[in-house]
């Protein structure tokens, strides 16, 4: 029987947790500490499951809605912001509100609202019914108009074209949103946009880093939730490189059919995958065969954003939290 050469694994670097992800699991994990369990979250507090799970084990509640959480019950936000109604639902019923959304992703909604401001037409990229793409847009007023490929510029109807300006949901790179922004600026010339500074520095170095190795693998495997818009798109970069790509929850859902062939494996993990599960997977891809793990150089992130402010006041003051709400 012929032995099986040895699978040589690339880890991309950057991979995994953002600044912002990590900054949404601490606040959960710090209001768990401060005012004991249950804190109630509406929607995932980051697109993971063995995340959410955990925090559930240690008394978090996730709900779908406001209207799901008890009178007096502590409130948190997830990463992906909320609508401005939303906020609304819950401080007329005086609940306790933390807020975890990306310090990114609020500065979307105040680039929006500040267009806004000056009549601007806004136009969002992004995907439509993303938690994000829906929380900017209800953030807001006077209406957004969503794009999601060049094909839906040809199709928009401002009411001044010399007045216009566009935001980009923040798990979207320079490179996904390149060619619509084209498309916008030949069809509004005028038109105003952020920065490229602007666009989050996550999402951006884990597309660069999946790039730097794509061209040396044989198979490449993400490790993220299937409802994660930045671990889809690793996926997609790996595809349309040429390379068989594949997004996995966990080590669980590897095939060892797709070892079959391959001497060189890229792996990474989206935004909000924990690093023990890319662990886990390579554990998993030692039951095949040997593996050499190779830790490519890439971008080291020392991001850090600030714990909310009311967040920190209950540290001092549980009720604290009570009274700014």
């Amino acid at each position: 029987m012929q032995e099986l050469r040895p699978i040589r694994v690339l880890l991309a670097q950057p991979r995994g947790f953002c600044a912002g992800v990590e900054r949404a699991i601490e606040i959960v994990e710090q209001a768990l500490s401060i005012f004991g369990a249950p804190v109630y979250v509406r929607h995932e507090i980051v697109h993971n499951k063995r995340v959410v799970e955990t925090l559930k084990k240690k008394g978090a509640i996730f709900v779908e809605e406001v209207d799901d959480i008890p009178d007096g019950g502590v409130t948190i936000f997830s990463a992906h912001g909320i609508s401005e109604a939303v906020e609304n639902d819950a401080k007329q019923r005086s609940l306790p509100i933390i807020d975890a959304t990306c310090p990114l992703v609020s500065k979307v909604h105040k680039e929006g609202q500040n267009h806004a401001s000056k009549g601007r037409d806004v136009v969002l990229i992004g995907h439509a019914g993303h938690p994000e793409v829906e929380g900017t847009m209800g953030r807001i007023p006077g209406g957004v108009h969503l794009v999601t490929k060049t094909a839906d510029v040809e199709q928009l109807n401002v009411s001044d074209p010399d007045n216009v300006a566009y935001v980009t949901q923040t798990t979207l790179s320079v490179d996904d949103t390149r060619e619509i922004i084209k498309a916008l600026q030949a069809k509004f010339p005028k038109i105003s946009g952020p920065d490229v500074r602007d666009i989050c520095y996550a999402t951006q170095n884990r597309q660069q880093a999946v790039r730097q190795i794509v061209e040396k693998v044989d198979l490449l495997l993400v490790v993220g939730a299937q409802n994660s818009s930045n671990s889809n798109r690793l996926r997609e970069i790996g595809t349309e490189m040429g390379v068989r790509s594949y997004l996995i929850n966990d080590a669980r859902e590897l095939d060892p059919a797709w070892l079959e062939g391959a001497e060189t494996i890229g792996v990474t993990a989206g935004a909000s995958a924990p690093e023990e599960l890319v662990i886990e997977l390579i554990e998993k891809l030692k039951a095949y065969r040997t593996v050499n793990v190779e830790k490519v150089v890439g971008v080291q992130e020392n991001v850090q954003f600030k714990l909310p402010p009311e967040l920190l006041a209950a540290r001092s003051s549980p009720r604290a939290l009570a009274r700014r709400s």
